[in-house]
């Protein structure tokens, strides 16, 4: 970068905001004026690609520039290890780094915040009772055991859990002000810095503040929808038309909450003065689905209103317009390392991988996606030489399965183990097709430039779009160690159970994770 390249990066998650709800992308409702505004000074990209459909991983890979299956985060695992993050990569080279957020898998227990010099999470903003006393004991326990691991992603997901709980009624309270409040503290205090910052609002459950309501979803109780997609999912609740209009609406009354506060940060960022010597990032780390293709969340599927995730970059080696070619949220990682002029690649630790800043992978750089020409080419970098693919993986969620398991035995409803609930999917997609490899049900691929809705599986004909896109997923698949051949086993279990104190286990009963 040149030396009047800005200094700082501002790193901008709105957790589960779809592209599609945002006025930049052309949403018909007025939930995002800020961003608009955002828009016109920086470059839009409508082609943006996520590496999984869920937080954990995504952010693992924002933070290492490694795709899933390679960092090895998921909720069979819920933690990143033997791998150097962007802050301390960042930190190390002088940096002041903090990270702000009220997602529960950014925490230091999965290792996502490691190396920064200053974070707020989850179980700074929980009640404090439920972070003392034998749960803490019980996550010290199973955090220092391997062989309790498989109930250490039940309690990393109490703080959405609790989130969803302490929501309504009078203690509805959004975090991302207090967030924004933090972020400014920090900048203030820092000369060259980086910030990175997750805004929950838009998960669920929806309980906007009252002024975004009253726009956007003006006389819906936010207690009388289905807050819980695991009902919905399991063939235990319906929605109907009406009701999910309303869920819709109080979305929106969520991300123009998002919105506001973001502009606050900006307006602030240019009073201070900082506003030039910053280069801002905001994306998605994965969307949402609202009823299409009869699901609601973010689980159990690869359809683009949880993969193509909105991405805006304002940096004065981009300029201010809009881009339709494939970029992928790995290559932000690179794109961070290349603003700051910082190399990476060199291991916080003994024996960790640490990714060092490619080209090829920087948004900034002249040879952004020339990837024949990566030194030491990844995976995705082997697959598509051109640069035109954007690879994705998704591997059970584990929290979510069981969930749905307890809500349809409740209805007296069994779920097919060979269904989509039970599958590992892959995904190679680039703007006009895509290709899903399920391991337990049969694939999906689509035509997205004429069947933008992905309505019509096209994995068993001969469309040449469709059969190029999946020769590129089985080269991403051997790059990575190979296809997932073989179905997971169906069993979600809580044998680790036992072994916690009663006490901790009257706990997870409380909140909804045993009977």
């Amino acid at each position: 970068m040149s030396s009047d390249a800005p200094g700082n990066v501002l790193f901008v998650v709105m957790d589960t905001v779809r592209a599609d709800h945002l006025t930049p992308y052309g949403y018909d409702r007025p939930t995002t004026p800020g961003l608009a505004d955002f828009a016109a000074e920086a470059t839009v990209f409508e082609e943006a690609v996520a590496p999984a459909p869920w937080t954990l991983p995504v952010h693992a890979s924002l933070f290492t520039g490694l795709y899933p299956s390679q960092h090895g985060a998921d909720q069979e695992n819920p933690y990143l290890e033997g791998a150097t993050t962007l802050a301390e990569t960042l930190s190390a080279a002088g940096y002041d780094t903090a990270c702000y957020s009220s997602n529960a898998w950014i925490t230091p227990y999965t290792h996502l915040t490691d190396g920064f010099d200053d974070q707020d999470n989850f179980f700074e903003v929980m009640p404090g009772d439920l972070l003392s006393g034998p749960l803490a004991r019980a996550w010290k326990t199973m955090n220092d055991n391997d062989r309790l691991r498989a109930i250490a992603d039940k309690l990393v997901s109490l703080g959405n859990v609790a989130h969803e709980y302490f929501a309504g009624g009078e203690g509805a309270d959004s975090k991302t002000p207090a967030v924004v409040d933090r972020t400014q503290e920090f900048i203030a205090d820092s000369e060259d810095w980086f910030a990175f910052i997750n805004l929950m609002d838009a998960h669920l459950p929806y309980h906007p503040p009252e002024e975004f309501a009253a726009e956007f979803a003006p006389g819906v109780d936010s207690a009388d929808v289905c807050q819980n997609s695991k009902e919905y999912n399991s063939g235990a609740r319906d929605i109907d038309d009406d009701e999910w209009t309303d869920i819709r609406g109080l979305y929106d009354a969520e991300i123009a909450h998002i919105d506001a506060q973001l502009t606050r940060l900006f307006d602030w960022l240019k009073a201070e003065g900082e506003w030039e010597d910053t280069m801002v990032v905001v994306c998605a780390d994965h969307g949402e689905l609202h009823g299409e293709h009869d699901l609601y969340g973010h689980e159990f599927c690869l359809y683009d209103p949880l993969i193509n995730v909105p991405l805006m970059v304002k940096h004065p080696a981009l300029d201010a317009d809009r881009r339709d070619d494939t970029v992928e949220l790995v290559d932000l990682y690179h794109t961070v390392l290349d603003a700051l002029d910082v190399a990476g690649g060199e291991p916080a630790a003994s024996g960790d991988t640490a990714v060092a800043r490619d080209p090829t992978r920087s948004l900034l750089s002249a040879d952004y996606r020339a990837f024949d020409a990566a030194t030491d080419p990844d995976p995705g970098q082997e697959a598509a030489p051109g640069g035109n693919y954007g690879f994705v993986e998704y591997s059970r969620p584990v929290v979510e399965l069981k969930q749905l398991e307890e809500k349809a035995a409740a209805a007296g409803i069994d779920l097919p183990e060979d269904s989509r609930f039970y599958s590992r999917m892959r995904a190679a997609r680039r703007p006009d097709a895509k290709y899903v490899r399920i391991d337990r049900i049969d694939d999906e691929a689509y035509r997205l430039d004429d069947d933008p809705a992905e309505t019509t599986n096209l994995a068993d004909g001969d469309d040449d779009a469709i059969r190029a896109t999946e020769a590129a997923l089985t080269d991403f698949e051997t790059h990575v160690g190979g296809a997932w051949t073989g179905a997971a086993d169906a069993d979600v279990t809580d044998d680790a159970v036992a072994d916690m104190d009663e006490d901790a286990q009257e706990r997870l009963r409380d909140l909804g994770y045993l009977e």
